[in-house]
């Protein structure tokens, strides 16, 4: 049996989810079919739910359901500050290719 690792969370990621005050609430990455490479990442914030993997850090929660989590295995969420925006990112090493917007990908 092969064991799937996690996602792993910047704490750049988890400063800016303090900043912007999400506790409670958690940042919810997902992965959804769709988007111009075939699936697509879908953040939000959102109550952790049962079955969610919660990853923890600086007092907030990163929270991944179990239908995405095969596709997010070894990946890292990040936050990115860039003269285009500022975002929630996720650079996944599954991923064969990827959409120029950065939520697209395909495997």
């Amino acid at each position: 049996m092969q064991l799937t690792l996690p996602p792993k969370v910047t704490e750049r990621a988890f400063g800016r989810l303090a900043e912007i005050g999400a506790a409670p609430q958690a940042l919810r990455v997902a992965v959804e079919g769709g988007g111009c490479s075939g699936f697509q990442y879908e953040i939000s914030l959102d109550a952790p739910g049962e079955g969610d993997l919660v990853i923890e850090g600086q007092g907030q929660k990163v929270v991944i359901d179990p239908v995405s989590l095969p596709f997010l295995e070894n990946a890292t969420i990040d936050f990115a500050d860039e003269l285009i925006g500022a975002r929630f990112t996720v650079d996944n090493p599954n991923a064969t290719s990827s959409c120029g917007c950065g939520v697209s990908f395909s495997m």
